[in-house]
């Protein structure tokens, strides 16, 4: 069981008081809507699809073998999956045992996944037997003996039959009868450890109690007017918030379906969405700048697609009209994973809010914008971003350091970003405290240097970061994928930035071309590898 959870008790009895927090758990919301949409189609991939009671069946198949090998309620649970439709009956045979979830991405390697088992103390996997070229399988045999808590494996064998001796998700679904007794879990219980998506090096492991995410995500399809009819696309991985929490557990809640893309592609996703009715979905500016792309390049529409909520960057308002003018809301939904999302734009305020806003916070939810001593700052002035409500994080697991610099004992969040809030209480994300760049004492932000070049003939994708500079400190280096035939210029960006009415302060002042900028899987810019991309390129140079 874990424990030294940091919750703030004077949030605490607030929140039940409210009625934010209850007594239930994600087990009972799994209950319910397996009961209420038993015969709808909950979650499909491109080779599976799977009702609400076939989830729910194999879950409790699958529950039963946990229990079997010594999976208690509290024990840790470590799910390596690709976006595939199993991933379902894997949560939710969590849910149904008390497990906490813990999933991770299927990119890790043998060495990041055998920390990880180790430092979570997980006691059971699930994953693969094999997937694109790797057979998962044979890594976890190699590593299991470095992760003593582990008392045993599954393997789901949708590409690949296990090995002998090894457990399969077949075999299960096969041997076992589900499991009905109800699990021991309560509501202030760890459900979920998310590790960060790691824009800036080393993955967290963020703490989740059932109370967080259930009016996390209630909060977040409260205002989307959302029916059982509707169809979300969901590209992103299932191991960070987007995928999980807004592409399975959201849709579960109000009985909604989920098609899952395994493999992103946008000609593929153009394709898919049109096949499944999809009318909405969640995910990185990236794919949706893709989906728009393929469109303007090959004609046709997505009709069914009514909005595309967009995370992990500020939304530029070229992009709101672009998207618009196919007939999809482009909203920008803000957060990070410990505190996700807090904060939204109206879907009746898209256009009319055209990306000089990233939103409001959504009921039960305070946002301040403070100082480096964490004194609130007035409205219009810059300063960090911090956030508290019930559906925050309790802490990094077994990091009380960190934990306690992020998050402060009267339950505030510090979210290292850069805003500024107007009378109305709307904030407009400005990037990255980490991502400003100092330049001759003059903090100039990166974010705001790219979208400054949005559109610019000849830039494609682009990420700003500060070059070092013996004079100015840094001068501002501009990253960028070059479209057509003539490569970009400073002489050709600057007289651009000109014509627009740019202050020269923003211009960049260097250029490096490369052949795609860095993402997290959640569409975070990784800044830190344009960094070091830099500095090699530098130094080769010299």
């Amino acid at each position: 069981m874990i424990t030294n959870l940091k919750i703030n008790e004077a949030c605490k009895r607030t929140y039940y008081e409210r009625g934010y927090w209850t007594a239930s758990t994600l087990y009972d919301a799994w209950e319910k809507s397996a009961r209420d949409f038993a015969g709808r189609t909950y979650v499909k991939d491109g080779t599976t699809s799977l009702t609400y009671a076939q989830v729910d069946d194999k879950a409790g198949r699958v529950a039963r073998w946990l229990v079997s090998i010594g999976v208690a309620n509290g024990d840790v649970v470590t799910i390596q999956l690709p976006k595939w439709a199993e991933f379902a009956i894997a949560y939710v045979a969590c849910l149904k045992v008390g497990a906490v979830i813990h999933p991770v991405s299927i990119r890790y390697g043998m060495q990041d996944l055998a920390q990880s088992l180790a430092f979570v103390h997980s006691v059971a996997y699930i994953g693969p037997t094999f997937f694109h070229r790797r057979d998962y399988e044979a890594e976890l045999n190699q590593i299991k003996g470095s992760a003593p808590t582990l008392k045993g494996a599954l393997f789901v064998d949708k590409e690949k039959d296990p090995d002998d001796g090894d457990t399969s998700l077949s075999a299960v679904l096969a041997a076992f009868e589900p499991l009905v007794d109800a699990p021991a879990s309560r509501s202030d219980e760890v459900a979920c450890i998310l590790p960060t998506s790691g824009s800036t090096g080393t993955p967290k492991q963020v703490l989740f109690t059932h109370n967080n995410i259930l009016f996390s995500e209630r909060s977040y399809i409260s205002v989307l007017d959302l029916t059982p009819d509707d169809v979300m696309w969901m590209p992103s991985p299932l191991n960070h918030a987007t995928g999980f929490f807004h592409g399975l557990v959201s849709v579960m809640l109000f009985g909604g379906s989920t098609v899952l893309q395994e493999s992103y592609k946008p000609a593929d996703a153009v394709a898919l969405i049109r096949r499944e009715g999809c009318t909405w979905s969640h995910g990185a500016t990236p794919f949706v700048y893709d989906l728009l792309s393929y469109l303007d390049q090959f004609g046709g529409s997505l009709p069914s697609m009514r909005f595309y909520l967009c995370g992990g960057a500020p939304v530029p308002s070229r992009m709101i009209e672009h998207a618009h003018r196919y007939g999809i809301l482009l909203s920008e939904s803000y957060g990070s994973t410990e505190s996700c999302p807090h904060v939204y734009v109206p879907l009746d305020k898209v256009l009319e809010w055209n990306g000089a806003w990233s939103g409001i916070p959504y009921e039960g939810i305070e946002v301040r914008v403070v100082d480096n001593l964490h004194r609130e700052v007035p409205r219009g002035a810059q300063g960090e971003e911090c956030s508290r409500g019930p559906h925050q994080f309790v802490g990094y697991l077994n990091d009380r350091e960190r934990t306690d610099r992020a998050l402060d004992d009267d339950g505030w969040f510090y979210s290292g970003d850069l805003c500024f809030m107007d009378d109305e209480g709307r904030i407009r994300i400005n990037g990255r405290k980490k991502e400003i760049i100092i330049r001759g004492g003059e903090n100039i932000s990166a974010v705001e240097v790219d979208n400054a070049l949005s559109g610019c003939p000849g830039v494609g994708d682009h990420a700003t970061i500060g070059m070092p500079d013996l004079r100015m400190g840094e001068r501002i280096c501009t990253f960028m994928v070059p479209q057509g035939t003539d490569r970009p210029t400073i002489a050709s960006v600057t007289a651009y930035l000109a014509d627009a009415g740019i202050p020269k302060r923003i211009w960049p002042e260097h250029l490096e071309f490369i052949n795609e900028i860095p993402y997290t899987p959640t569409g975070k810019v990784q800044r830190y590898k344009l960094m070091e991309e830099l500095l090699r390129r530098l130094k080769k140079e010299a």
